[in-house]
């Protein structure tokens, strides 16, 4: 069952251990698309896996898989496919995001993920929110990889690096980096993807299949079976 447990706005924030009906595991709407899950491992800006994050899997909104699988199979023709990093988001997580920000102490990932940045800059900066779109259902992280061997291209940046240099459209990416990054949106885009403009790897379908709520279920195969 899912319980309103608080209001944003106009948003609801719906807690539960299963999803509502129209989620799905992408694994089963795609196979071919590849799930490299940052969160629920420690390869993340945390350091440790995220709160909410039980099993390595994409869940979404039925639509925005679907629309994910037409994207993929564009890419296929064209000898790319995508990876995605993270899809559907639990609040517990966003504010296990924010607790971290909010922990100056803590810095053991600033090599990897904000060297350019101070860590007390990553909430005023809008570098993490209290809110994520994430937990709607409808939003991807995502990058390309080629085939055969499925080898990640050039990006110009790692994913999730807090940096201006993220920006889809920083005038400081040239070349491959410049050149993936506009084949990444260009066809996602063609399938109804709507980029973030801070983020070269953050896509949402619109439209959302669920635009007013912001869920809390774990992210596990179990949350969207019957």
């Amino acid at each position: 069952m899912l319980a309103v447990v608080g209001v944003v706005g106009c948003a609801a924030l719906l807690a539960g251990g299963s999803a509502p009906p129209g989620f799905v595991a992408l694994r089963e709407v795609d196979p071919t698309i590849g799930q490299d899950i940052r969160y629920a491992t420690a390869h993340n800006f945390t350091g440790t896996v995220v709160d909410g994050y039980e099993e390595p899997v994409c869940l979404l909104a039925r639509p925005a898989a679907e629309a994910l699988r037409s994207a993929q199979r564009e890419l296929l023709r064209r000898g790319y496919a995508l990876t995605v990093y993270d899809c559907y988001r639990p609040q517990r997580a966003v504010d296990r995001f924010v607790r971290w920000a909010a922990d100056l102490r803590d810095q053991s990932t600033k090599a990897e993920f904000y060297p350019e940045v101070d860590k007390e800059r990553l909430i005023p900066d809008g570098y993490i929110a209290e809110k994520s779109g994430h937990s709607r259902g409808s939003t991807v992280d995502v990058t390309l990889v080629r085939l055969p061997l499925r080898r990640p291209v050039d990006m110009g940046t790692p994913f999730d690096r807090f940096d201006p240099l993220s920006h889809t459209d920083d005038p400081r990416i040239t070349g491959a980096a410049r050149a993936n990054r506009e084949l990444l949106k260009q066809v996602l885009a063609a399938q109804g993807f709507v980029n973030l403009p801070e983020e070269w790897w953050h896509f949402t379908f619109k439209p959302e299949a669920f635009p007013d709520s912001f869920f809390d279920f774990p992210v596990a195969v179990a949350s969207v079976r019957p």
